[in-house]
């Protein structure tokens, strides 16, 4: 799938950035912390999306999921990140945060 070690690196290190400035906007306890480790992990398991996707692909035969967005694949190459990212944040959204805002209390 083309993938690099410098490509996740990168990716990781600007989801850990912009997860630290989403957390210290909607003031989550211990934003810098909590929104340097999600944005990693979003980084990571979106990873794990695109990766799962390709495999699902190779697996089936086929090069691409449609041809609605012509040269890319299609449309579930453009989200195939929230596979996993989705139901992750999810949890911590609504489960996470609230149990870390009640334990600084």
């Amino acid at each position: 799938p083309n993938k690099t070690v410098e490509g996740v690196l990168g990716g990781c290190a600007v989801s850990a950035a912009l997860g630290m400035l989403g957390a210290w906007v909607q003031k989550w306890p211990y934003w810098a912390l909590t929104g340097m480790v999600h944005g990693t992990l979003l980084g990571l398991i979106g990873l794990i999306g695109d990766l799962t996707a390709s495999m699902i692909k190779r697996d089936a035969g086929i090069k691409d999921f449609g041809d609605l967005i012509p040269e890319h694949g299609g449309i579930l190459d453009r989200v195939d990140g929230f596979i996993w990212t989705a139901p992750y944040s999810w949890f911590v959204c609504h489960t996470v945060i609230p149990a870390l805002k009640n334990a600084v209390r």
